[in-house]
């Protein structure tokens, strides 16, 4: 552990907590603690489920169920139980809630600006494109990556979209029929593993291996969404997947890859992959790399 940069991390942790108002029970001057202001911002207009909400501010059960119960004895929510699943819930503003949201967003300008007003042109440019860089930065920290059954709705997910994508990126398009195939039995443990990329709860990523034994891991299914691109996931995916490999006693990696995606070839070849002839007949595949794992 970096002492230093852990230091330098917890103190600009207390100065923005400082300089929003985080410390006090009455954030923005509305009489309500920030967990309960920011939760009300986050249903949105047109309400939510109270597991996404719950997903996308990182709660508990039970400190989001104190939350909520307390913004609806203000009158603010209201929360149904689906009709179709007792199990769903969700929670939606009332008329005086999108009045407290109005003036809750109101209140944070005037915040964002007063960072902004006692500062210069240059300096003001500066801050923002420092906290442009800082929240791109932590978005990147909060992502978690995890083996994944690829029959989960969120595997088949990413790699329908995987697929949406090839079919409008490749000069052919796409048909997964006619490429060598990943199926989902292929991507089990101990034939293969498929890594799953999350941010607030919801998929942005993905990237599986198949293992052959006593030959090269085949890396397939590469994707990282638009949304989440720029955070540096494609590489953290590969690093992922490379470790998994070793620890299944594979010594060498193969991928074979499209020459329209030129951000993935040159990932890989600044990632240590060398370009190789052709090893397979992959149809829509113009270069092919190998890297063998330290």
């Amino acid at each position: 552990m970096d002492a230093t940069a852990v230091q330098q991390v917890r103190a600009f942790n207390r100065t923005v907590a400082e300089r929003i108002g985080a410390l006090t029970d009455g954030f923005l001057g509305r009489g309500r603690p920030m967990g309960e202001s920011r939760t009300l911002w986050e249903i949105g207009l047109g309400g939510t489920e109270i597991r996404d909400l719950r997903a996308r501010l990182g709660l508990d059960s039970g400190y989001a169920s104190r939350v909520l119960r307390s913004l609806e004895q203000e009158g603010l929510i209201t929360v149904e139980t689906s009709s179709g699943d007792g199990r769903v819930r969700y929670v939606q503003l009332t008329d005086a809630g999108r009045a407290e949201r109005a003036e809750l967003d109101r209140r944070a300008d005037e915040v964002a600006w007063s960072f902004l007003e006692p500062l210069d042109a240059a300096q003001r440019d500066r801050l923002v494109t420092a906290m442009s860089d800082v929240q791109r930065l932590l978005l990147a920290s909060m992502v978690d990556m995890a083996i994944e059954d690829p029959t989960t709705p969120d595997a088949r997910w990413c790699i329908e979209q995987y697929f949406s994508e090839l079919n409008t990126r490749f000069e052919t398009g796409f048909d997964p029929s006619k490429s060598i195939p990943a199926d989902t039995h292929e991507l089990v443990p101990p034939r293969g593993a498929l890594l799953i990329a999350r941010l607030r709860g919801g998929p942005i990523g993905c990237g599986a291996l198949k293992f052959h034994p006593g030959e090269p891991a085949e890396l397939k299914r590469m994707w990282v969404a638009p949304e989440a691109r720029g955070l540096g996931l494609g590489r953290r995916l590969l690093v992922e997947l490379e470790r998994h490999a070793k620890e299944a006693g594979t010594r060498v990696v193969r991928l074979e890859t499209n020459r329209t995606l030129s951000e993935a070839i040159q990932l890989y070849r600044s990632s240590g992959y060398r370009e190789v002839a052709a090893f397979n007949d992959e149809p829509y595949a113009h270069h092919w790399f190998e890297k063998r794992l330290r």
